[in-house]
């Protein structure tokens, strides 16, 4: 039951990110900070920036906890994400790769830009190989279209997702949006909240 539990929940997660991709289409904000305080209804975060934030939610929002795994966890034919920052020889350094859930198999599948960091780079794929080597491990991801390997340090965060709880937001919980909607009040307003567990960053 618990596992049902936990693919109906990644997968209503999945479908409010459609909904919210469509209904936000104009101008989706992401934000990373960490919660300070609650006002009333609101969560009140200090973004990494340093401006503070009132951070509504939606009717029916998600909650979504990002847990700390290892390497070892990513196998061939797994879906995964992974930020990374392009290198004087060309090649990719992962920052982050978080592991999707079956469920969430395709979600935003393909290379792009990011924010996370100037010139970083989103990379959403199947991972063909991951290679142990004598400068470290290596990561070889396959999307429609394309194909990148990027390398992992001992740096790279990996993470995983797992079902969260409201509860667990709470003051000092790191959070990130990946698509708030900014009110005329300059209020925002999201439908799902990703937080790291036990003290984690989401690396995103």
């Amino acid at each position: 039951m618990q596992k049902i539990a936990r693919r109906a929940l990644v997968a209503s997660g999945v479908a409010l990110l459609c909904f919210t991709a469509q209904a936000w289409a104009q101008e989706p904000m992401r934000v990373r900070g960490t919660v300070e305080a609650m006002d009333g209804a609101m969560y009140v975060v200090k973004t990494r920036s340093g401006d503070t934030v009132k951070v509504a939610l939606t009717d029916k929002p998600l909650f979504v906890a990002m847990a700390k795994v290892s390497m070892a966890d990513i196998k061939p034919g797994m879906f995964v994400g992974t930020t990374a920052l392009p290198q004087a020889d060309g090649s990719l350094r992962a920052v982050e790769v978080h592991i999707f859930p079956e469920a969430m198999r395709g979600t935003g599948e393909g290379h792009r830009p990011w924010d996370l960091e100037p010139n970083s780079t989103m990379t959403n794929a199947n991972v063909e190989a991951a290679v142990s080597g004598v400068n470290g491990q290596t990561l070889t991801m396959k999307y429609k279209g394309g194909e990148k390997t990027v390398a992992v340090t001992p740096q790279t965060v990996v993470v995983t997702y797992a079902p969260g709880d409201k509860a667990e937001v709470k003051p000092g919980t790191k959070i990130f949006l990946s698509a708030a909607e900014k009110k005329p009040d300059g209020t925002l307003q999201t439908a799902r909240i990703t937080y790291g567990k036990d003290g984690l960053t989401p690396p995103m």
